[in-house]
């Protein structure tokens, strides 16, 4: 686990007073947000409570009708995930927006293409694909995914947790200041998904804070140092898990159990 001390810095990612409606539905009310520099911070919630909601306003999938965001102190509001994306936040989402024809390096470049210099890139767009096969080949390397022989294979040709590590590979590869994961272990096996937890431990060795998204409680109460519970639109508390049991956070979270005073305002 991450010593880092949430009150003992500045969150990177901090949001105050969202709200998202969609019609008569209002999916964030009032919502607040902080993530540290160095933690993970999973968010759990029930169904309908608005999690998707709030990490779509965060990754900039969503524009909010009211309230404050702030990346790394400074005031930010995002129109499209290409803007977060620029301003370092990374998003992998439960569907990979992986291309399965493309190939690995093809895939770790989407959107992000390298061109070749001079007239080649400028004139005829041509793709420097040595570059960008090198530079995904050294990313992978990083994570310990060189599992993978041929970086010029299809994503199609790879397994479930493969792809998982590519897309999260892609992710800690440009995400420069936040990760955001969305359940990243959803229909893997019992291996695959002990390969994901270690590859989300490896990234937050490199200093990249994550926001990990789950409904399995086990895996968020190994790998979070703390857990924003989400209910009814807003975050309800956070609390760490060598202070609560799974139990205690399935209660908070369904309604069944109100949360200590002490972390109501965590």
């Amino acid at each position: 686990m991450s010593t880092v001390s949430g009150n003992a810095s500045r969150p990177i990612l901090k949001a105050r007073g969202l709200v998202k409606r969609y019609g008569r539905v209002t999916a964030l009310d009032n919502a607040d947000f902080d993530l540290y520099p160095g933690e993970i911070l999973a968010v759990i919630g029930d169904n309908g409570a608005g999690k998707s909601s709030l990490i779509k306003a965060l990754s900039g999938a969503v524009t909010i009708d009211d309230g404050e965001m702030e990346l790394d102190g400074k005031p930010m509001r995002f129109s499209s995930p290409m803007q977060a994306r620029e301003a370092g936040i990374e998003t992998v989402y439960q569907t990979l927006a992986l291309s399965p024809a493309l190939s690995i390096a093809d895939n770790m470049f989407l959107g992000r293409e390298i061109r070749k210099a001079g007239p080649l890139g400028s004139i005829f767009k041509l793709l420097d694909r040595g570059a960008m096969e090198r530079i995904a080949r050294e990313k992978l390397s990083e994570l310990g995914l060189m599992t993978i022989q041929n970086i010029a294979q299809p994503v199609e040709t790879l397994s479930g947790g493969q792809r998982q590590g590519v897309a999260v590979a892609r992710a800690a590869a440009f995400g420069s200041k936040v990760i955001i994961m969305d359940e990243p272990t959803a229909a893997l096996g019992v291996k695959e998904s002990r390969r994901v937890l270690e590859l989300i431990l490896d990234v937050r060795k490199r200093g990249i804070p994550i926001v990990l998204i789950s409904h399995n409680m086990p895996h968020v109460f190994e790998v979070a140092d703390r857990i924003h519970i989400h209910r009814l639109g807003r975050r309800l508390c956070v609390v760490r898990p060598g202070d609560h049991s799974m139990s205690d956070a399935v209660a908070f979270m369904t309604g069944a159990k109100s949360p200590p005073e002490d972390v109501l305002a965590a």
